[in-house]
């Protein structure tokens, strides 16, 4: 009898330390079934939502902070903060807000807080694009009630609701004495977005919670682990060694090995982003990274001859970096947009590479023996950019034109560039509004700080039909009508070689085989949008 007690309670035992086991790993799966680790290859400069007009700023503010307007994956307006929105004819547009929007800490969103996000985005300076571009056409805010709002504008603005799609949105209460540092220490990283700031580490990671009071669909993940990967083959090995469960910007040498692995799926599509080479006309000599062909001072820019610029341009042969350096994950292009898209140039085909018309062009402007240029880029920021840049310098040494490539990390590189200390860069834009009109804006515009034209005119360039066409398209109302202009706008800047355009990147992702994504044109990584796939 006692014997057969001791036995029944040792089975007990074994039982339940069989039941504890059991359940360790179970627990442990369920809190990482709960959260999303994402490598992304683009790092983030700021948390302050203001701070600097840039894609990967973007989106993680958008995970801590809302938009008026939203665009899902084809870049189609949608109501974000706003329930609705009209015209008032010609003089501005009405927002109306959805009912009980609260911040994180519980502080209710009202019409206010718009007049006050207006206000802010001036006084804001960061090292590049400025969101001062998108607020440009407003010249007063009329608060109507706690959530009506009026946007009165300086002229027609028929973009005014894409660009407020893209401003994040702040409170007066919270934020009025808000510094960028307030921002980055998570003091005052309090927004209405889905997620909440946990933690940030510059250059590595962001960290975020869910919003369980979140007034729109509530994110699948209880919080997400955002690290910044830059490195291609760092972030590919991260998800083959299941460390993060998402990656954006695949390196097109793994491209091929994920589609054909079925533990990963890969979401892509073209995007909006076009790849460009800029050019600095502007300077006069001496020219910072510029010199004759032996070496000694020039006389004057050679980039300042149209024809020097069309040479360099009919240099690169934009097919075989796309089919040798891209390995076809991009397409070629002279132009901005790409097919089927708002203000695409139709039946203006991607150049073909001339080096003899090239060479002949130079001898004309008077540089038979070429000219010695640096070449610039970044080599953590876009896919494959210093290997891009590389190419592009041996096609233009090709000519005669013998060429210095510097790749260096895009933070080192931006700055650089904004203090036009290269003659040429690797540079881009990403048309997320859908159509050309922020870049004519932003990058091809006469620099006006009080207009807000020009905020990525880092060659300063300047021509008076690309300025005119531009500020039509702005102020035309009817869709055809500004399609023409913005692509008669485009055209005139291409026709002189502002900038060289290259190719448009494809947006691409890879990730766990049991999660989606619906990849997106606008390239942004959106964390509630990645889903489970249904068992």
């Amino acid at each position: 009898m006692r014997q057969h007690v001791r036995r029944s309670t040792r089975s007990g035992a074994l039982r339940h330390v069989i039941a504890a086991l059991a359940a360790l790993p179970l627990s442990a799966g369920m809190a990482a079934a709960q959260t999303l680790n994402m490598g992304i290859g683009s790092p983030v400069s700021s948390i302050d939502p203001h701070y600097h007009l840039l894609r990967s700023n973007s989106e993680v503010s958008q995970m801590l902070f809302d938009t008026l307007l939203t665009t899902d994956a084809q870049a189609q307006l949608r109501p974000g903060l706003a329930e609705s929105w009209r015209a008032m004819g010609e003089e501005g547009w009405e927002f109306r807000l959805r009912e009980n929007i609260r911040f994180h800490d519980g502080t209710p969103f009202t019409a206010d807080d718009v007049a006050f996000t207006l206000e802010r985005i001036p006084t804001i300076t960061g090292p590049g694009a400025s969101f001062t571009t998108h607020i440009r056409p407003v010249s007063r805010v009329e608060v109507v009630d706690a959530r009506t709002v009026r946007l009165y504008t300086r002229a027609p603005s028929p973009l005014l609701p894409v660009y407020l799609s893209q401003v994040p949105m702040l409170g007066r209460r919270l934020h009025a004495d808000a510094t960028t540092a307030d921002f980055n220490s998570g003091r005052v990283a309090i927004g209405t977005g889905p997620f909440r700031f946990s933690s940030y580490t510059p250059g590595d990671r962001l960290e975020v919670t869910r919003n369980e009071a979140y007034w729109g669909e509530k994110p699948e993940w209880a919080s997400v682990n955002y690290r910044m990967i830059s490195n291609d083959g760092a972030r590919t090995a991260a998800l083959l060694a299941g460390d993060v469960d998402f990656i954006d910007q695949i390196p097109t040498a793994d491209l091929d090995r994920l589609r054909a692995d079925n533990r990963f799926r890969v979401a892509e599509t073209t995007s909006l982003r076009v790849m460009y080479i800029t050019l600095d006309a502007e300077r006069t000599p001496p020219v910072p990274q510029m010199a004759a062909a032996d070496g000694g001072p020039l006389q004057r820019n050679p980039l300042a001859d149209q024809r020097v610029r069309k040479a360099l341009s009919l240099a690169i042969d934009r097919r075989l970096i796309v089919e040798r350096v891209m390995q076809k994950a991009a397409l070629a292009t002279g132009q901005f947009m790409p097919p089927g898209a708002f203000s695409h140039i139709d039946n203006h085909p991607v150049p073909t590479a001339d080096a003899d018309t090239a060479r002949r062009l130079l001898a004309e402007a008077g540089y038979p023996q070429g000219f010695q240029i640096t070449l610039a880029g970044s080599n953590d920021r876009y896919m494959n950019d210093s290997r891009v840049v590389q190419a592009i310098g041996q096609m233009w040494t090709r000519i005669g034109v013998r060429t210095t490539v510097e790749a260096q990390p895009y933070a080192t590189f931006i700055g650089r560039a904004t203090r036009r200390e290269f003659p040429a860069a690797l540079l881009t834009w990403g048309n997320s509004t859908g159509d050309a009109s922020v870049l004519l804006n932003s990058v091809l515009r006469t620099r006006n700080r009080d207009r807000g034209h020009g905020a990525a005119n880092r060659t300063h360039y300047s021509n008076a039909e690309v300025d005119r066409l531009t500020g039509e398209a702005e102020r035309e109302m009817d869709d055809a009508k500004r399609d023409r202009l913005l692509q008669q706008a485009s055209l005139a800047a291409i026709d002189d070689v502002a900038l060289v355009p290259l190719y448009l990147q494809n947006a691409l992702w890879a990730m766990r085989r049991d999660l989606t994504y619906t990849a997106r044109a606008d390239e942004r990584n959106d964390p509630t949008a990645v889903r489970r796939t249904q068992r």
